[in-house]
């Protein structure tokens, strides 16, 4: 299964299967009467939530305007979620918004045209990190275009492009003045902040529309036969020549961490700023796990070796503990996990229900949990927050039986 399937099945999980249909997703009906259940799935649906409760208790869904929300990341004081939405009219592409946790006001920060993603506070200002692709002339066409397929009947599913337009923006969230830090062709993406607010590191491909590159990593200029494989690579599967780079929080040169064939994305500082974790995709695309290292790209180390596709690391406000998600129980069935910080135990499964749930953020003072999740039962994720037991959390790392590999883990 190459990578671009592996990515397919984090699309099929959140919901994202488009039946491409004219305008808005219409308004929620009543739903069907579910069938008769057997006393025995009763007993085990029952058992799941039990399991769930010992984590995340008190479940709310946080969003409901548009086709799908997700991607949310509080803000340093708590206060404030910024996410990423489809639900401009007129628009079938994500937009950035942040949402003030107290007053329930949501208010757009990105353009509102073109694709966005991955948005992230600035520590001490009120600028909003994210990615867009707003400044490419076509921005206009290519949401006609996706409008017109939705239009058309036809099924298919959503599929992240990896567009080589996608560059890191910074707006203020109060004059939504925007200042572009990257000017690279390659997808420029998947950013955050350093707790200090002074750095930024973030996930991109220009490596692989370089002169100079070939499988990702720098080197000699290409010959021919070198470019025309590079050429059908990037037609393919563009996500392959994905590393993490590191840059001045205003902006500069960036300084590459990684050098592995292979998807690397994703990144995240600790809370202290002093490693970064992130997730690193085998060569052959098969599966993904959790890494972590020093922000200067040193002493690289291997959390999960998980055999499955596991990604979107988040770790506890005091770094005893990693959240991520995986479909370890199957191909579209994504489900959060928590393993210790240095990756020595057996991850413990924190959510039991079918279909996705991933992307889990804490709150700074790590007592509420930010997810996203299916399990509204409509098509497309939405965000779902919950509160958070850290003692139980411990608890299971402590009881959790010691790593052992699983002999199909990513490229050391």
């Amino acid at each position: 299964m190459p990578r671009v399937l592996a990515l397919a099945a984090l699309a099929v999980a959140v919901g994202l299967t488009a039946t491409l249909a004219a305008g808005p997703p219409p308004a929620p009906s009543t739903p069907p009467a579910a069938a008769p259940a057997s006393a025995g799935s009763e007993l085990a649906a029952a058992a799941a939530v039990s399991h769930e409760a010992d984590f995340v208790t008190r479940v709310r869904r946080l969003t409901y305007d548009g086709r799908r929300a997700g991607e949310g990341y509080f803000s340093p004081d708590g206060k404030k979620l910024v996410f990423q939405s489809e639900r401009e009219p007129g628009d079938p592409f994500y937009q950035i918004y942040l949402l003030d946790l107290g007053s329930g006001e949501t208010r757009r920060i990105s353009p509102g045209m073109g694709k966005t993603t991955c948005s992230f506070v600035r520590p001490g200002t009120n600028e909003i990190l994210f990615a867009s692709t707003h400044h490419d002339p076509r921005s206009l066409d290519l949401q006609r275009e996706e409008l017109e397929a939705r239009a058309s009947g036809r099924e298919r599913r959503y599929a992240w492009d990896y567009d080589p337009e996608m560059e890191l923006y910074v707006a203020d969230a109060t004059t939504l003045a925007l200042r572009r830090l990257t000017d690279a062709r390659g997808y420029d993406a998947e950013a955050s902040y350093s707790p200090d607010g002074k750095w930024i590191v973030f996930s991109s491909t220009r490596s692989g529309y370089q002169d100079g590159a070939s499988n990702g990593a720098g080197g000699a200029a290409l010959d021919a036969a070198a470019k025309t494989e590079r050429a059908k690579k990037l037609e393919t599967d563009p996500s392959y020549y994905g590393e993490i780079y590191l840059m001045p929080a205003e902006g500069g040169e960036p300084k590459r961490l990684t050098d592995v064939p292979g998807y690397d994305g994703g990144p995240f500082f600790t809370a202290s700023g002093s490693r970064i974790v992130w997730r690193r995709f085998s060569e052959n695309g098969l599966i993904a796990d959790v890494w972590s290292m020093k922000p200067d790209g040193s002493d690289q180390r291997r959390i999960t070796d998980f055999g499955a596709m596991s990604w979107a690391p988040w770790t506890d406000p005091k770094e005893r503990y990693i959240l991520f998600a995986s479909n370890k129980l199957g191909f579209s069935n994504f489900e959060i996990y928590l393993v210790d910080i240095d990756g020595k135990k057996e991850p413990v499964r924190v959510t039991y229900r079918d279909g996705f749930d991933g992307l889990p953020v804490l709150s700074p003072d790590g007592r509420t949990l930010a997810w996203t999740s299916t399990r509204h039962g409509e098509p497309g994720g939405q965000i779902f927050v919950g509160q958070w037991n850290d003692a139980a959390a411990l608890a299971a790392i402590a009881a959790a039986p010691s790593r052992k590999p699983s002999g199909a883990g990513a490229s050391q």
